[in-house]
């Protein structure tokens, strides 16, 4: 099982994942996000031909709406 960092925090994966299936199981999609993935922004378009790997790292960041 490949082991992940999101936001810091240790994530092991039962299977091989995109970014897009990612935010699914966060329950983060359809949620404005910027994501940063091993020290570089992800695009968005490129969220679903992103797949996750052992060790890697993501920051993911809401994006909050409000005055």
């Amino acid at each position: 099982m490949p082991t992940i960092q999101v936001n810091g925090e240790p994530t092991e994966l039962a299977t091989t994942l995109t970014v897009r299936q990612l935010l699914e199981r966060l329950e983060l999609q359809g949620r404005r996000v910027a994501i940063e993935h091993n020290g570089h922004i992800l695009p968005r378009s490129r969220y679903d031909d992103t797949s996750l790997a052992e060790g890697d790292r993501f920051e993911i960041i809401i994006a909050v709406g409000g005055g």
